[in-house]
């Protein structure tokens, strides 16, 4: 993932479109892309400055905490459930939802699915 771009060089670019240049004409005079320019400007009107927001984080976890009730009851009524079994029991209520998605949402959660207990470690032999 590309870093952002610093703030003065948003600042000049939203100066520039202020000062009357287009925002075409911007972005090749600071090398930026043009609809970066455009949602600088765009940005700047509505905030009053464009600022960078906080990279990263998790985008997609609220489609699964709605759900979270209609999981943790599947999870409860039974206990040996595998995530593709919730899955499809998700999808037989019309919510339709990823492997993955399902495993984070319970990583947040700190549930683990593990069907079998750890072992303990051999002295001998390194165990997997």
């Amino acid at each position: 993932m590309a870093r952002a771009l610093s703030q003065d060089l948003r600042d000049r670019v939203v100066a520039a479109t202020d000062d009357g240049i287009s925002c075409r004409a911007a972005a090749a005079r600071f090398g930026v892309g043009v609809a970066t320019a455009i949602r600088w400007r765009q940005m700047a009107r509505q905030n009053g400055r464009a600022i960078a927001g906080k990279p990263g984080g998790d985008q997609r976890s609220s489609k699964t905490d709605v759900h979270a009730d209609r999981i943790t009851a599947m999870l409860a009524e039974n206990g040996d459930i595998t995530l593709a079994e919730i899955q499809s029991g998700l999808a037989a209520q019309g919510v339709h939802i990823g492997i993955g998605t399902l495993w984070r949402f319970f990583d947040r959660r700190g549930i683990t699915r593990k069907k079998r207990p750890g072992t303990r470690s051999s002295r001998t032999v390194p165990t997997s």
